[in-house]
């Protein structure tokens, strides 16, 4: 039965409402890829990404992250507190990342394909967001937190908050 809203006329359908809710959560059922150039990593779900996280990630798929950030491989380095020699023995040992930094590889990979999503694909508005000092973020930069997962799951929140509309 729809229950009507004190503030207007119009009548609320509670059912289409959570219809359209389920609709919307099954669009966003969605699932990551990193590309490298021996495979695709590919997940939808934590349990997959524990399970790529466990094998590791190539070295190669930083340069993957640098492309889809839009910095610098030194500044994922930096992130990963791993020095620039010792990314460039391993990718050409083709080693494979720590657990750590595979999860931070992943993490980092659905975090900014959220933001591109929040910000309608408008790459460089989001590339000036992660760049510009945040209120919220205890005035810090959404990138300088990129160095840990608890700064990134701050970044996914303060995304989250724009996509609803609260200022972030």
């Amino acid at each position: 039965m729809p229950v009507k809203k004190k503030s207007d006329n119009k009548s609320f359908d509670t059912k289409r409402s959570v219809k359209r809710a389920r609709a919307v959560r099954k669009i966003k059922n969605q699932s990551w890829t990193i590309e490298t150039s021996d495979r695709s990593y590919v997940w939808s779900s934590r349990m997959e990404r524990v399970s790529i996280i466990r094998k590791g990630l190539p070295y190669e798929s930083i340069e993957f992250i640098s492309n889809k950030s839009n910095l610098p491989i030194k500044h994922i380095l930096h992130l990963l507190q791993m020095p620039q020699t010792t990314y460039n023995k391993k990718k050409k040992d083709k080693d494979l990342l720590s657990g750590r930094d595979s999860e931070l590889v992943l993490v980092l990979t659905e975090v900014l394909e959220f933001g591109l999503e929040v910000f309608n694909s408008e790459k460089e508005k989001f590339q000036r967001w992660l760049q510009k000092t945040n209120i919220s973020l205890g005035g810090a930069a959404p990138i300088s937190l990129f160095d840990s997962l608890t700064g990134i799951q701050e970044v996914r929140n303060r995304l989250n908050r724009l996509e609803y509309g609260n200022l972030a």
